[in-house]
């Protein structure tokens, strides 16, 4: 019998079926550790075979305060994710547990996919190619000739963490002048990125794309809305490849039926997959993806040998990589070993 049991939903994990845990368990090669599956079909059913764990694994469903609370002995809920939303981590804080995702293992994926959205958006690629297949060839040209050239336009970012600065990289080149909101970042560290820090209502107001990366928590949900909205140009493009639920879909789709924004590319929604009765799925001034931007070849295999990492370090008494709730650390008997400042905080 093995000495830690790491308890997690029975079931596959975003969107790779089955494999099993090879992946994990080569972080924990060494460490006396089995990952066992708790039926997923209710909270009750869940806890009963995980409520003596020593470690949760965290995926397919929402990881709530009742699930928390019936935890006996767990040192620390992992996540193979960039967003923590499916776990309440104030109610884990409460608890004295830590709570690790995996923030760096697909950065550049999603800021690719950002790049993407916004040219696509910016030259209507999807119109474009549907005027194409459906015969109207002459349609093309002047469907844009009402659109800028790209370079000199603005580029303005709503958080500025690890993916807003890759893209901010990225965008650079095309002649784009950055702007970020974020009131966690010192407007320092913005600046040596060649991004002008600025408030939410100059990004708005300024920008002619508008990219949204902040975090899904309970204090950001609707962040934007009809008032944001409003501010914005009415040949803006908004992006967001961050998380549905920091804008209010309502008032998203109002300022595009109405002409306060032009355009949105969306990786993200409220609700996914969308109902069919969603408006945006009809919608011309609409680009949409499937919730995949971190997607790449090597998208699984890195974000579960980092799951390996973490649940081994603190299994074996050392505290983890990346916490998003780092101030239970200094309650714990979990050791420090990380020579440097770990770049914690709400958007890092």
């Amino acid at each position: 019998m093995a000495k830690f049991k790491i308890a997690t939903p029975a079931g596959a994990s975003f969107t790779v079926a089955g494999g099993g845990y090879d992946l994990e368990m080569e972080g924990l090669a060494g460490v006396n550790a089995e990952i066992v599956e708790a039926p997923s079909g209710s909270e009750d059913e869940f806890l009963k075979h995980a409520k003596d764990a020593d470690a949760l694994y965290g995926k397919g469903i929402p990881i709530t305060k009742r699930i928390i609370d019936g935890l006996q002995r767990c040192k620390v809920i992992t996540l193979g994710s960039v967003g923590v939303d499916s776990v309440d981590v104030k109610a884990a804080t409460a608890r004295g547990i830590p709570v690790t995702n995996v923030p760096d293992t697909f950065i550049e994926e999603v800021a690719d996919h950002a790049m993407t959205l916004l040219l696509a958006g910016f030259r209507r690629l999807v119109e474009q190619d549907k005027m194409v297949r459906q015969g109207r060839w002459s349609e093309g040209r002047p469907a844009l000739l009402k659109i800028p050239r790209l370079a000199g336009l603005t580029l303005g970012f709503i958080s500025f963490g690890r993916v807003a600065r890759a893209t901010a990289k990225r965008a650079a080149p095309f002649g784009l002048r950055l702007m970020a909101y974020d009131p966690f970042i010192e407007e320092m560290v913005i600046s040596e990125h060649g991004v002008m820090p600025a408030t939410l209502s100059e990004v708005l107001q300024q920008s002619d794309f508008v990219s949204m990366h902040a975090p899904a928590r309970p204090e950001l949900n609707h962040m934007l809305g009809e008032e944001h909205f409003r501010q914005m140009k009415k040949s803006a493009v908004f992006i967001n490849t961050g998380r549905g639920a920091t804008v209010n879909e309502e008032a998203l789709i109002k300022a595009l039926q109405e002409g306060w924004i032009a355009h949105a590319a969306l990786d993200v929604l409220e609700t996914e997959p969308p109902s069919h009765n969603n408006p945006m799925l009809s919608m011309e001034n609409v680009t949409l993806t499937a919730h995949v931007a971190s997607a790449s070849a090597r998208f699984d295999e890195a974000r579960k040998r980092r799951v390996g990492f973490e649940l081994s370090l603190v299994l074996t008494g050392f505290w983890p990589k990346s916490c998003v709730n780092p101030s239970v650390l200094q309650n714990t008997q979990l050791k420090r070993w990380q020579p440097v400042g770990m770049d914690r905080g709400p958007n890092s």
